[in-house]
């Protein structure tokens, strides 16, 4: 018989700490994640089709990240335990210490909803289609849901734990939660912070068109708000600049208005209340309307409307007066504010609108999409866009759903048509061959990012694995980085052929299994989707150089690469026939980049309706003013409707 949730607990809390320990005990040994920069951001979206303007003389994003001693927010691609780990561990190379103790307030709205849809809708013109989660959603999802409460509270512990070491001695959290899991997890809360640290419990109240005749009807959610240090009595607590309009009632009794406007009520100097006349024995009791009511431990605030201007169409997305609420209640101006499960940024948006610092992380593709558009839109200052830089393989072979699918690199090697090398001839169980041929193969892990350091390790290999002599490499990935493509042309003399791994692979095992897929030979893998631009037209301008950037065309070489279902991938098929360019989501230039950090000075985006009245295309040129130099290199990247990255590199 199952163990009921009641006897896991202990087994959870005992896992979950151990795990944390184990973390924070490598960060200690020097064993640490670091985060790779994607985009250094300087929001300046296009509204007419032409940016006038000089750019920023920044000579890369870690001189203004850290060296010179300022702060750049941050928007961060991965899982969050492994963000965690790379904030806690810190960063010399871009100039972030040690955050561990240094944020004044977190902010988390975790989902809990085992039967949602993971699927992302995108309008295309002519057609919507939907797309499944990427494989590295896949892992977060499936590890997350497989046991339902049991899975996810594994889930959550551990990340508890971490935000924790980050939180600073005035710092607090808030855990927006709802009925589903609300008594589980503030038994873990108190065990992680202490149940002497534990400040309230908030009912966010709202109204839902929903109804429901066989229960009362679930209308709030359950907000957990704990602080670091509740006995020394320093977390930060600012009722007065969250205090609520008085009630009618109360402007009722305050009925008076006196010579300056002001509204007062009488009282008897014998304690009774409202006098019918003004004398000698009553006196005014003003009402001080700077302050207003108090904030009690209950929000009524709708949810957002479908015509509501801050609206997204994120499935989980808050209203901005609901974190303005819990921002300015719990953290002053300039202090640090983290959200580690993002969504659609709603947390990092108010924080940047009332001046605090922020980070914010999702594992999810659209969600980094959408939130690197709406701070755009929003004109916040700079920010850097990362990426974890190495995702642990120990992250794959701890998920209990796929053991039954074996060593996952040899799979694929089988798949791919590849025979395995022996442990004799060498440890490293990613690298196989084609028998017959001098093709060597390597197949990189499903939880990190195919990066450019990839591609020289298998440039390496072909020269040397087994004495060397190989005529060709073939690298097979399931996730990579943005400059992928850069890295490819950079060792294009080296016969480096790069491929995707299907990514709905893993539910393929799942259904059919190693033989009946070698049988079928179902198994397809892709080149990568590439980007095309025309040539660069520069024109002097005096003391500028004026440069008409114009794409030509988006490679999306077979719609395999997508997590689609067939009917899916058949319309999308139609799209890219009739209208590639459609499924460019972002663009952004720089243009004077310097080989290590782009640096994103203009951008345009699907959506943006400031330079168009066209919601499904972006503009697809535009021209820069720039200062003018005898040489530069323009870097133009740009990111597709389901997540995928590239970038073109023309010298001028």
């Amino acid at each position: 018989m199952a163990k009921s949730l009641i006897e896991e607990l202990p087994r959870i809390v005992n896992e979950g700490r151990r795990e944390a320990a184990q973390i924070l005990e490598r960060l200690s040994s020097g064993t640490q994640i670091g985060l790779q920069t994607n985009e250094l951001v300087l929001p300046s979206k296009d509204v007419s089709g032409l940016f006038k303007g000089s750019t920023p003389q920044i000579p890369n994003a870690f001189n203004m990240a850290g060296g010179n001693g300022e702060w750049m927010n941050r928007l961060i691609y991965g899982d969050n335990l492994l963000a965690m780990q790379a904030l806690l561990a810190g960063d010399a190379q871009t100039g972030l210490p040690s955050l561990r103790g240094k944020v004044d307030l977190i902010y988390i709205d975790p989902p809990f909803d085992s039967k949602a849809d993971y699927r992302t809708k995108i309008s295309l013109p002519g057609t919507d289609i939907q797309q499944k989660p990427t494989v590295l959603e896949q892992f977060a999802y499936a590890d997350t849901w497989e046991q339902g409460t049991i899975s996810y509270l594994r889930m959550i512990y551990p990340r508890l734990c971490l935000m924790k070491e980050l939180l600073s001695e005035k710092g607090s959290i808030y855990v927006h939660i709802d009925w589903h899991i609300c008594a589980y997890v503030k038994v873990l809360m108190d065990d992680i912070y202490g149940k002497e640290n534990f400040v309230n419990e908030l009912i966010w109240c709202y109204q839902e068109r929903e109804m429901s005749t066989r229960n009362y009807n679930r209308k709030h959610d359950n907000i957990l708000f704990y602080c670091k240090n509740k006995q020394a009595d320093i977390y930060t607590f600012n009722p007065y600049d969250i205090t609520e309009p008085y009630s009618e009632i109360t402007l009722k009794k305050f009925k008076y208005i006196d010579e300056n406007g002001k509204r007062y009520r009488l009282r008897g100097k014998n304690g009774t209340n409202d006098p019918k006349e003004e004398n000698e024995n009553t006196y005014r009791q003003y009402l001080d309307e700077g302050t207003g009511t108090l904030p009690r431990d209950w929000f009524n605030l709708p949810i957002l409307n479908q015509a509501a201007n801050e609206r997204l169409d994120y499935p989980t997305q808050k209203p901005e007066k609901l974190l303005e609420r819990i921002i300015k209640a719990s953290s002053n101006k300039g202090d640090l504010v983290c959200d580690f499960f993002g969504g659609s940024g709603t947390t990092a948006a108010v924080a940047e609108r009332i001046g605090r610092r922020w980070i914010t992380t999702d594992i999810g593709k659209p969600a980094s999409l959408v939130m690197r558009k709406r701070f755009i839109d929003q004109e916040v200052k700079p920010f850097l866009y990362q990426s974890i830089g190495d995702y642990q393989k120990e992250a794959f072979r701890n998920n209990k759903r796929y053991k039954h699918v074996g060593d996952l690199s040899q799979v694929v090697l089988g798949l791919y048509g590849a025979l395995p090398f022996t442990p004799e001839q060498t440890n490293d169980r990613n690298f196989g061959y084609i028998k017959g041929t001098r093709t060597l193969v390597m197949v990189d892990s499903p939880n990190r990012l195919t990066t450019a350091a990839t591609i020289r390790k298998a440039v390496e290999a072909k020269a040397s694995l087994l004495g060397g002599d190989w005529e060709k490499v073939v690298v097979l990935g399931w996730n990579f980085a943005f400059d992928i493509s850069q890295a490819i042309q950079k060792y294009e003399s080296s016969k480096v052929e790069v491929l995707v791994i299907p990514p709905d692979l893993l539910d393929k095992l799942a259904k059919k299994g190693y033989k009946k897929l070698i049988d079928d030979r179902s198994v397809r893998f892709s080149s990568l989707q590439y980007l095309v631009a025309k040539p660069l037209v520069v024109t002097s301008a005096g003391e500028n150089d004026e440069i008409d950037v114009e794409l030509e065309n988006y490679v999306l070489l077979s719609p395999d690469n997508i997590p689609l279902d067939d009917k899916d991938k058949e319309k999308l098929q139609q799209v890219l026939e009739r209208d590639p360019l459609s499924l460019i989501e972002y663009w952004s230039i720089d243009p004077d980049y310097d080989g290590v950090t782009f640096r994103s000075t203009w951008q345009d985006y699907r959506e943006n309706m400031e330079n168009d009245n066209d919601p499904l295309h972006c503009v697809y040129k535009t021209r820069l003013r720039v200062p003018h130099k005898a040489q530069r290199k323009v870097c133009i990247k740009a990111v597709d409707v389901f997540g995928f990255e590239s970038q073109v590199v023309e010298s001028v």
